[in-house]
């Protein structure tokens, strides 16, 4: 046991672990991003309500979920604490280094654009999964006819209550869901400029923290190889980079204009 803790206590050790938390809190984007996409459907948010509980209350979802908050934590607060750590373990510079020259703008600013990162998951927390948790959203009633699939849904007054976040019955041939709108939520709160502007900051800081940060993580593990490193790149920059932040930063986009 000796030597695992001086492994990780080690510089090359808690580089491994930041490099193994942050690919898991990739594969997370990857998730939150599939779920997310149903803001953008056309049934008044019943699928995003529907796809709010599911990750609310089904046990694995819930239990893995906690593991994500600390990975989080953990990957914000010693990458932080590393880019300290290097600073005092060089506290004057090179007289002739060109930092441009050895590296990329986003490598030499990653606590910077993790702080960034940071401040918007508190944000985004506070907003959104805090209130749908603790705080008060209101619950809205969809009629979907099961023939057509055409959805109606009208607001619950706002001093109703039930004991689970949704129900569901039929009734011939349509179907009656009630449920916590956190659809509504979302929409009202992207309409305030200063969230968007957030989002949109916060969503160009991720793409660079992932530009360099995906690369990195595999380099890390010893996967830096001209075999892999093709595919690597293509995924760290296209889907990780620029598709993904750009996926996250269409939505307050879209009900801002909306």
């Amino acid at each position: 046991m000796n030597w695992i803790t001086k492994m990780f206590s080690s510089s090359l050790g808690q580089k491994l672990i930041m490099a193994l938390t942050g690919l898991f809190l990739c594969s997370f984007l990857i998730i939150h991003m599939v779920g997310n996409l149903q803001l953008f459907k056309h049934d008044a948010g019943l699928a995003f309500n529907k796809y709010a509980v599911f990750m609310t209350t089904n046990p694995l979802i819930k239990t893995t979920s906690y593991l994500l908050y600390a990975a989080i934590l953990f990957h914000a607060f010693k990458g932080i604490a590393l880019v300290f750590q290097n600073k005092k373990a060089r506290p004057v510079k090179y007289q002739a280094f060109d930092g441009k020259a050895n590296s990329h703008w986003s490598s030499r600013n990653m606590g910077v654009l993790g702080t960034i990162i940071l401040v918007f998951v508190v944000v985004h927390m506070s907003n959104f999964w805090a209130e749908y948790k603790f705080g008060h959203v209101p619950y809205t009633r969809y009629t979907e006819n099961i023939q057509t699939g055409e959805i109606q849904s009208d607001y619950m007054p706002a001093d109703f209550t039930m004991n689970s976040k949704m129900e569901e019955q039929s009734e011939g041939l349509m179907k009656v869901t009630i449920v916590k709108d956190l659809f509504r939520s979302v929409e009202l709160g992207f309409k305030e400029l200063w969230l968007v502007a957030l989002y949109i900051i916060a969503m160009a800081a991720l793409s660079f923290h992932l530009y360099h940060g995906f690369k990195s993580a595999f380099q890390t593990m010893g996967l830096n190889h001209k075999k892999y490193n093709g595919a690597i790149n293509f995924i760290g920059i296209g889907v990780f980079a620029i598709l993904i932040p750009i996926g996250f930063a269409a939505m307050p986009l879209y009900f801002f204009i909306k």
